[in-house]
């Protein structure tokens, strides 16, 4: 890419778009097109095909998705399939029809069979059953990968997928109900210190294992990915390095100055056991994290303080 080249970044208001946003205009690129989905309604066909016809984009960094965590995944499945499918059909079938040089799909770690070998390879994708809880976004997710490669297959399109493990961070959702771990673990612990709690009550047992990668390390692979990689097979990124979630919510204890006891509800879903992916791909094409995760928590904290007063107590 050019430092003026048109590139369009679908959800840029989203914690992944924006940072990947960031990224950009750090490097100094110019002409970055984005649109709110007030602006843009990424669901309508016509709106997204009108939108492809005015701006003419080069590049295209596929970010916008509806998401969510356990008890939005679980609870708005046909919202989350019908929502994402529609998203990813009108922006990659428009990247195709109006020329578009070069796509990049962010995907989910959830494509993965729920109890595929650990760490997971960029093969084991459709290699078995996948988790109930997030399967409908899971499925979407499968079909935006497929979809990229049908378009390459059949027209020679030059479209790639990246997987993100699971991503914390600026413009995180820190809503209880649809935010995923780590931004609910530090809502939590913030609200019970200030509220005076003596502890916290946490989902499931605590033993499932999570790989966690600050989102400004992922913007920084999608754009390396973006210059240095134009195949077909889609690209894990990640840390390499997981966490039990006992783990992770002591460290968030400690980073927002708790001094209560944590509770775990064992009665709730745990979900899939272990996600932690197999990033040598992205090793071996030359990218590396560099901010660790006690390290990105501290920010990601400091970004909930400055950020979201509406939230805090």
């Amino acid at each position: 890419m050019e430092k003026n080249s048109k590139i369009y970044i679908a959800g840029h208001k989203g914690m992944v778009g924006s940072a990947i946003l960031r990224k950009l205009t750090q490097e100094g690129f110019t002409n970055i097109v984005s649109k709110s989905s007030k602006e843009l309604d990424l669901r309508d066909q016509y709106s997204v095909k009108n939108f492809f016809e005015i701006e003419e984009p080069e590049y295209v960094f596929l970010a916008a998705a509806k998401v969510g965590g356990i008890v939005a995944n679980n609870t708005y499945r046909a919202d989350f399939i019908y929502e994402n499918l529609a998203i990813q059909n009108n922006i990659i079938h428009n990247a195709y029809v109006h020329g578009v040089k070069k796509l990049m799909f962010l995907g989910s770690s959830c494509i993965y069979p729920k109890l595929a070998p650990q760490p997971l390879k960029e093969e084991y994708l459709l290699t078995g059953t996948l988790e109930h809880t997030n399967e409908p976004y899971a499925i979407a997710k499968i079909a935006g990968i497929k979809m990229c490669e049908a378009y390459r297959d059949q027209y020679g399109c030059n479209f790639i997928s990246v997987m993100p493990t699971n991503l914390y961070g600026p413009n995180d959702n820190y809503d209880l109900e649809k935010s995923h771990v780590l931004p609910a673990m530090i809502r939590k612990f913030h609200e019970a210190k200030h509220q005076g709690l003596l502890n916290v009550t946490l989902w499931g047992t605590g033993s499932p294992m999570r790989e966690f990668l600050y989102a400004d390390d992922l913007a920084g692979a999608c754009l390396y990915l973006m210059e240095n990689y134009s195949e077909s097979e889609l690209v894990n990124v990640g840390t390499g390095v997981d966490v039990t979630i006992k783990e992770l919510a002591e460290t968030v204890k400690e980073i927002v100055g708790f001094e209560g006891q944590i509770i775990w509800d064992t009665a709730k879903p745990d979900g899939t056991p272990r996600k932690l992916m197999d990033v040598s791909k992205l090793h071996n094409v030359g990218w590396r994290h560099t901010i660790n995760l006690k390290e990105g928590i501290a920010l990601a904290y400091n970004d909930f303080l400055v950020n979201h007063s509406s939230l805090r107590l």
